[in-house]
């Protein structure tokens, strides 16, 4: 069989792994030299922790397997099993991460209660005040900025695969074909459309509007902190993002405790990994009105800044790069992922919203059992 997968960010990278190690040929068509948008433009967290119970848990999970096994494979995408620690300052957040612990799906996230002490053993980068933290042991990370390129070298060392870049994909050609924007034409067994957030155009055209939309986040990187940040970091405000704490005590968190003006105006959470060479992602905002704005404001940096700073309880390194990032995010977000058949043997695969960089192994596999590959 032979398959052709258009989009070069996680999503269709992944198809073209999984089509490779089912002994298909794989032509991959990416419009930019490199992909260039939200898979690059994230955290690299294999976030199992926020996760709603059900397929969106289950995805997660399979996913977060599929991972360490590939990324024992493939060195290159920076691997690491480290956890995450959600840490809380209050009787308010406390009972939400109490509850979170007392779900019948706990253990399979590998929810853990830390006491402070028992949290700063874990991550002695943790020096600011807090209460207690909510772990959980199955939250990963990867390198985003390098992972489609490692898994891109592994492809072509099986002598199966193909990379075409510079090449915008224009049109459908009946069945099992795509032409580009050079006039080329190429065809397969199968085509998988991994577009990303482009909507219009070509998605457009061959599927109509569908039930996806754009969300713009902000986010930064700084120098190397100076000492390992051993785990994930989250705060309290993940608990309102997330559908994994709704409970009782989530609603009596957002009663009681009013989220800082800044945080809620731009719908922010903070999530911080530690890069390989010792800097920190950090974010982020969520913003769904369009037109987005096509700037960067500060306000959102300094909230990220103050928390960061209160849970380490020393400065923050200098910031290396802010950048803005859109991705493409499910109308209904219990939905994993929007997948459609748009032409006899040509399907579209977009929407994980920002599970993407998390699911996105376990989505490729789920379209290629569906397919039959």
């Amino acid at each position: 069989m032979k398959v052709i997968v258009v989009g070069a960010g996680v999503v269709g990278t992944m198809h073209a792994w999984h089509a490779v190690e089912r002994g298909h040929e794989v032509v991959h068509i990416e419009r930019e030299a490199e992909a260039r948008g939200a898979s690059l433009r994230n955290f690299g967290q294999i976030w199992v922790s926020g996760r709603a119970g059900g397929e969106e848990l289950d995805t997660a999970l399979r996913a977060r397997e599929l991972w360490e096994a590939v990324g024992a494979r493939v060195p290159g995408l920076g691997f690491r099993a480290i956890g995450s620690l959600t840490p809380v300052r209050n009787a308010l957040e406390l009972a939400v991460a109490e509850a979170a612990v007392a779900r019948p799906d706990a253990a399979a996230r590998g929810y853990e209660l830390l006491t402070a002490d028992e949290a700063r053993a874990v991550n002695p980068a943790l020096r600011g005040e807090f209460e207690a933290a909510l772990r959980c042991e199955r939250d990963a990370a990867v390198e985003p900025r390098t992972a489609q390129l490692a898994l891109r070298e592994a492809l072509l060392a099986t002598g199966k695969y193909t990379f075409l870049p510079n090449r915008e994909v224009r049109d459908v050609v009946g069945e099992h074909a795509v032409r580009d924007d050079r006039g080329e034409t190429h065809g397969g067994d199968a085509v998988v459309l991994c577009t990303g957030a482009a909507l219009s155009g070509l998605v457009r055209e061959v599927a109509g509007e569908i039930p996806v939309r754009r969300v713009r986040l902000q986010m930064m990187q700084t120098d190397p902190l100076g000492e390992p940040l051993t785990t994930s970091v989250a705060d309290a405000d993940s608990f309102r993002y997330y559908p994994a704490y709704a409970s009782g005590a989530l609603d009596a968190l957002n009663a009681g405790q009013a989220q800082d003006p800044t945080a809620a105006a731009h719908r922010m959470q903070l999530l911080m990994v530690q890069r390989l060479d010792g800097g920190l992602t950090i974010g982020d905002t969520h913003e769904y009105e369009h037109p987005f704005a096509f700037d960067t404001l500060e306000d959102p940096y300094e909230h990220l800044t103050r928390v960061v700073e209160s849970l380490l309880g020393r400065p923050l390194p200098k910031v290396r790069r802010r950048w803005a990032g859109v991705y493409a995010q499910c109308v209904d977000t219990t939905r994993v992922v929007h997948r459609q058949k748009v032409r006899d043997g040509v399907w579209l695969v977009t929407g994980p919203g920002g599970r993407g960089m998390t699911c996105s192994p376990a989505v490729a596999e789920t379209t290629a059992n569906e397919l039959g590959w």
